[in-house]
């Protein structure tokens, strides 16, 4: 086979270079999407003016989950770093034994009857009844939570459909009141909401399940909730495999 000639080697060698610095800058997009640095403190958002002024880009600032030296970040345009993954289950002393002895994840920071100030479901107030256990891994936080009793919420109807494990998607802020507003105002609707703790303990599930773990929610880390998630890292980050599950009185 004859070899090509120059022109055409010359044209290859193009190709290739261009081919290689396409598949470079997707890397570096793809890690650019995955890391974050301990310097980096808030990303650029679009408000959500961008979404409705003939798309002129008026970007705010958007918190990302308060964790320390946070190495991977999944984003949300809208709602920033996912910092929660939250499992409804049926037994959650199950759960946390699975968790614990085959995912390895804890120490488990379990509230056999959390206390709301309030629980509306779809606007109604709703007696609703919960226990919930929190662990890291990593900056994720993981959640488990069982419904005590059969009062309206989206647990129950996650539940009642069939469905067990991965329910929602958790995105933290200490802004709360306007990221619940931009949510509204970009069509959002609430499926259930409520309070612990106070005016600084407030979260918010939107009725966004196409699949299941595709429910939204925000949660206020601007008091004490979000001392506590913060210490609840903190301790995973060490944690040698004692006490696994240890009890507490309050969220």
């Amino acid at each position: 086979m004859s070899r090509p000639s120059f022109a055409f080697s010359g044209y290859l060698t193009s190709i290739f270079a261009s081919l290689a610095t396409f598949f470079q800058a997707s890397m570096s997009r793809a890690l650019m999407s995955r890391c974050w640095s301990p310097a980096m403190k808030s990303v650029e958002m679009p408000s959500a003016s961008s979404f409705s002024n003939g798309g002129t880009k008026k970007n705010k600032r958007r918190e990302v989950c308060p964790a320390g030296k946070r190495t991977e970040v999944v984003m949300s345009r809208i709602f920033g770093a996912v910092c929660q993954n939250g499992y409804v289950v049926r037994d959650i002393r199950a759960a946390m034994n699975h968790w614990v002895n085959v995912m390895g994840v804890g120490p488990w920071y379990y509230i056999d009857k959390v206390k709301t100030d309030y629980f509306r479901h779809r606007g109604q107030d709703s007696a609703m009844e919960m226990s919930v256990a929190l662990a890291n891994s990593g900056d994720l936080q993981i959640e488990l939570i069982q419904q005590r009793n059969d009062a309206p919420s989206m647990y129950k109807e996650f539940l009642d459909s069939g469905r067990e494990g991965l329910q929602h998607m958790s995105y933290w802020t200490r802004d709360y009141q306007a990221l619940y507003d931009r949510a509204l105002s970009l069509g959002y609707k609430i499926g259930h909401e409520g309070q612990i703790g106070g005016e600084k303990g407030r979260f918010a599930y939107f009725d966004t399940q196409a699949h299941p773990g595709t429910v939204v929610e925000i949660s206020d880390i601007s008091g004490s909730k979000g001392s506590f998630f913060e210490h609840i890292r903190r301790v995973a980050a060490g944690w040698d495999g004692a006490d696994p599950i240890r009890e507490v009185g309050g969220r």
